[in-house]
Parts: C-alpha cells; structure tokens; sequence
C-alpha cells in the first residue's frame, strides 16, 4: 500500500470522467441515430453532424483511458494489487470495447459494409458495459469514502 494523504481527489476526478462518459455516449446514440435515420431516409443532413459524432466518440475514447488510468492507480495505491472485485473485468470490457467501436467507427466505408453494423453491436455492448462498470465502480468507490 502506497502511504498517500487521500484518495478523495482521485475518486471526484472518476466521478466526473464516468459522468461525462455516460453523457458522451447518450450524445453519441443520439448524432448516430440521426445519421442512421438521415442515411436510411436519403435525407439531407447538417454538415457539422458527422464531425460532432466523430469528436464526441474521440473525447469518449480519452474519458475511458483517464478511467483505466484512475482505476489502475487508486487500487495500486490503496490495496497494492489488482483484481479486488469484478469491477476490474467491467471496467477492462468496457477499455476494449471502447476501442474496438473507435476501430470499427475508422473502418466504415461502401467497399467495408460489414464495419457498420460491427460498430453499431459493438455500441451496444458499449451501454452494458458502462452500466455494469458504473454499478461495480460505485460499490468499490464506497470503501474508499471515509
């Protein structure tokens, strides 16, 4: 165990990151359904919508790396070892899926059509995968709080 003042600091900037995760991602559903509806429909759509869904999902992909980097210290920090609890499993799930969508996201093109039904599903597991994350992370947070 490292002999560190508090761990306090560690857990708001975690609070925070996994906040505005869930919020990039709800955004992301949100622009991706209205590019699938505006794709679908042969309906014209806004210019800066695609950009906002690509920036959206670059500042999901860095929230998720600060929560593995949080994750990883803060247990280090506290306990000295890993794998305390099955939030380690959720929160490394929702690392590669998180990059795996951001791959499948760079690989979508008319001669790639399997890339886009692969980022969608991969999306999917995404939202599972945050619920079950955010659900453990809140326990574990608990037996940090004085």
């Amino acid at each position: 165990m490292v002999d560190l003042p508090s761990f306090l600091w560690l857990w708001r900037i975690a609070a925070w990151s996994m906040g505005l995760t869930l919020t990039a991602y709800a955004l992301l559903a949100l622009t991706g359904g209205v590019l699938f509806y505006t794709r679908t429909n042969k309906q014209p759509r806004s210019a800066w919508l695609r950009p906002l869904h690509i920036g959206l999902g670059s500042v999901a992909v860095v929230l998720v790396l600060v929560l593995l980097a949080i994750g990883l210290i803060g247990t280090l920090g506290e306990y000295g070892s890993l794998g305390h609890s099955v939030h380690l499993l959720f929160g490394l799930s929702v690392v590669v899926l998180v990059l795996a969508s951001a791959w499948s996201a760079s690989r979508i093109a008319p001669e790639r059509p399997w890339a886009r039904p692969l980022h969608v599903g991969l999306n999917g597991g995404l939202g599972l995968g945050l619920a079950a994350a955010g659900l453990s992370g809140w326990q574990v947070v608990q037996k940090y709080l004085p």
